[in-house]
């Protein structure tokens, strides 16, 4: 009995070494109303150490840029694209060959956006990211978002 307890937790425990990690990136999102009819909306990426993220302005050659996508709605105007606020690393990534931009830990990517009348919307769209950690990176992830303007 012993023999057959110990084949099973060494091959459970074989099997689970060879499992791909979680997703080391939990993202929120939210809404502040501004002055008149303006929002910032604020997409937070918090990441599991040693997990990073990349800058949206990563270099073309270098890993996945965050990209942010918005659906069309027709009572809602963007001021530009959205501000990235966090700690901004820049290293030369041997892997790539280029200089990389990117955040641990948490960064805040902050949009924003004029409401046409004194309604209540929503905001919808993806965010496209990759993460990387000193040895491995994990395939580029969308993920789904939809902002409450009130």
């Amino acid at each position: 009995m012993q023999k057959i307890t110990f084949f099973l937790f060494a091959t459970i425990f074989a099997l689970s070494s060879f499992a791909q990690p979680g997703n080391p990136v939990s993202w929120t999102f939210s809404a502040k109303k501004l002055a008149g009819n303006k929002y910032e909306l604020r997409m937070s990426a918090n990441l599991s150490k040693p997990w990073h993220i990349y800058s949206q302005k990563t270099p073309d050659g270098g890993p996945e840029p965050t990209q942010f996508t918005f659906n069309p709605n027709a009572l809602v105007t963007h001021t530009g694209t959205p501000t990235e606020k966090g700690k901004l690393q820049k290293i030369h990534d041997k892997n790539f060959g280029v200089d990389v931009l990117f955040y641990s830990n948490n960064v805040d990517f902050l949009q924003i956006v004029t409401v046409k009348a004194a309604i209540k919307t929503n905001i919808s769209g993806k965010v496209y990211y990759m993460v990387c950690d000193d040895s491995k990176c994990l395939p580029p992830t969308e993920v789904p978002f939809n902002i409450a303007l009130k």
